[in-house]
Parts: structure tokens; sequence; C-alpha cells
């Protein structure tokens, strides 16, 4: 799993710095990808981690991957999301 997360995050970061570049192909490689990460991975990945991916919320999967603790409740869940609810 350890190697799969590494995988991960160098494809994320790859991602991210593609969007920032626009560069349209790298974008769709990167997310290509990363669907197939998460579809060989999902069992054995940490539920939070599978989350992030599959919202495609990818900034908050490389903090999740990071180490990161405090990383913000979206619109999909938690707290800030929905009226009293509780996180995920």
């Amino acid at each position: 799993m350890i190697h799969m997360e590494t995988q991960i995050k160098a494809s994320l970061i790859a991602l991210l710095e593609a969007i920032k570049a626009s560069n349209g192909k790298i974008i769709s490689e990167e997310m290509d990808r990363l669907d197939d990460l998460l579809n060989r991975g999902r069992a054995t990945l940490h539920p939070q981690l599978v989350h992030f991916l599959e919202r495609r919320s990818y900034a908050k999967a490389v903090m999740f991957l990071g180490g990161q603790t405090d990383i913000p409740v979206g619109v999909c869940g938690g707290r800030a999301g929905r009226a009293g609810g509780d996180d995920l």
C-alpha cells in the first residue's frame, strides 16, 4: 500500500503542476492515472484518501498523504458541509 500511496502522491503533484501550467495533456494523463490507481487500490487505501480521490479533491489528498491533520472540511460532508452534521 505504501508504494501505491507514493505513486498517488507523485501523480497528484504532477497533476497540480500541470494545472498551474495549463498543460491539458498532462492533466488528462494524470487524472487517468489517478483513476486507475484508485480502482486498483480502493480496498486497501485509507477511506479518507479514497474519499478525496473520488471527489477529485486533489489538494486535500496531497495534504492527507503529507500527514497533515488540519485538512479543511468541504461541502461534501462534515460540520461545515451540513448543518449539525458529524465529521466523516
